[in-house]
């Protein structure tokens, strides 16, 4: 599956191993809906460890270790953190489909992690250099859904793609390929704790201007 082939502003779909249990996360008109995370291999010897929402009607036959194709949307939310006194926005994946494959060969089979999004920036572009100078830029992008909601999902770019987002301004519509993944980052806080969490974001590959 292509994903630049759906018409549509939001999509995903990543294939890898259930590595947690089902949690409860909420429920909506009686339907429950519950947290799982699953490990997805990079084209390296690395993975990403990414979060999923699905409904309890998708979910009831798929155990912890199964390997699984997801497809769906990328999805945020914001999270009181009380430890923090803030809000922490929280991305995960929801899905529309899942389906359980039957061993780490058919993830191996195509692309295990392609996202599409088609938004508006909402915050202007962070440009940056590496100490070894390598170009970033870090971007959040707003994308509408259904009854007047919208996603805002972080973005990061490199190279070539870093310098062409750091001319553009809030408002603009683009249209982006890549995939999404998990980094770890220290956090320090003000009484010198240093604390490890996680990011997640889409590592774009390609990006246009609508």
């Amino acid at each position: 599956m292509h994903l630049e082939n759906f018409e549509t502003t939001n999509l995903i779909e990543i294939r890898g191993q259930v590595v947690s249990e089902f949690s409860f996360s909420h429920e909506v008109y009686g339907e429950g809906f519950y947290n799982f995370y699953i490990e997805v291999p990079r084209l390296s010897e690395t993975s990403d460890i990414l979060m999923v929402t699905v409904s309890e009607r998708l979910a009831s036959h798929i155990p912890e270790g199964a390997y699984v194709s997801v497809i769906g949307q990328v999805r945020s939310y914001n999270n009181y953190v009380q430890e923090e006194n803030r809000n922490k926005l929280i991305i995960t994946v929801f899905a529309r489909e899942i389906e359980e494959l039957n061993d780490i060969e058919e993830i191996r089979m195509k692309n295990p992690n392609s996202v599409y999004l088609n938004g508006f920036i909402c915050k202007e572009p962070v440009f940056r250099k590496t100490p070894f100078g390598r170009e970033i830029a870090d971007l959040l992008l707003a994308v509408n859904r259904s009854y007047n909601k919208s996603d805002y999902i972080p973005c990061i770019l490199w190279g070539r793609n870093a310098r062409f987002v750091s001319g553009l301004s809030v408002g603009d519509n683009i249209k982006i390929s890549g995939r999404m993944q998990s980094r770890l980052y220290q956090k320090k806080y003000e009484n010198g704790d240093i604390v490890e969490k996680t990011a997640f974001e889409v590592s774009v590959s390609k990006v246009e201007i609508i």
